[in-house]
């Protein structure tokens, strides 16, 4: 049954096995990115947890186009769309905010505390490492090729309901940033070695990789079970 039209249609898109590699690829490289900065520009354990903190930007940003581009049959869906798109923004602005502060106090990420010299975001911004333009470009790519062939090519816009989309990104960050904690805590009590550096950075790729493929996996599940509901109706 795996061989069925849809399944057809998708591979013809890029978003079959070969598109789900590529993008898999994609985000493997760029979360490897981090040990130029490591080896290259002497970036430590705060680094590395900054950078994948702004790595939320994206998922954010990434969202809301997702909730943009989800189908809607009905007027009022685009009606939920216009509440639900500003809501996400301003509470999801205050996750990140918040999970800055937390990071910026536990790991005591710059001289000044978090709510001096223009607030949490402005302190944020200054403390991002050095060279930290490319990477993050790279995460932004990284997420956009999946968008592309995942959401838009492989019909995971037709599969998701507005609260879905706009709850998917939470349970992702706050997994992978416990994963983060836990490792960055152990490189700042043992020294950020670059030994310890690469593994907290494998780490989190493993993470990632693994939380990418069971989200997308999981909506296109949904699909064949939304065909069946729309033929029985």
């Amino acid at each position: 049954m795996a061989d069925g039209p849809h399944s057809e249609a998708a591979d013809a898109a890029g978003a079959g096995p070969a598109g789900g590699r590529l993008s898999a690829a994609a985000l493997i490289v760029v979360n490897l990115v981090p040990l130029a900065g490591v080896l290259a520009l002497d970036w430590d354990a705060r680094a590395v947890v900054l950078l994948y903190w702004a790595e939320n930007l994206v998922v954010g940003f990434y969202t809301v186009l997702r909730m943009a581009f989800l189908s809607a049959d009905e007027p009022a869906h685009h009606l939920g769309k216009l509440f639900a798109i500003p809501f996400f923004c301003v509470h999801f602005g205050m996750f990140c905010l918040v999970h800055g502060v937390f990071l910026v106090t536990l790991l005591g990420i710059g001289r000044d505390g978090p709510f001096m010299h223009g607030g949490p975001f402005a302190h944020l911004w200054r403390n991002l490492p050095p060279g930290i333009a490319w990477p993050l470009f790279g995460l932004f790519v990284s997420h956009g090729i999946s968008f592309i062939q995942n959401y838009l090519q492989g019909g995971e816009y037709r599969t998701l309901n507005i609260a879905e989309a706009m709850i998917r990104p939470y349970g992702r960050i706050m997994l992978m940033h416990v994963t983060i904690l836990a490792g960055a805590f152990l490189v700042v009590a043992l020294g950020s070695s670059v030994g310890l550096l690469v593994v907290l950075i494998v780490l989190k790729t493993v993470v990632d990789l693994r939380l990418h493929r069971k989200s997308h996996r999981a909506a296109g599940m949904q699909e064949p079970l939304r065909s069946a509901e729309t033929t029985f109706d």
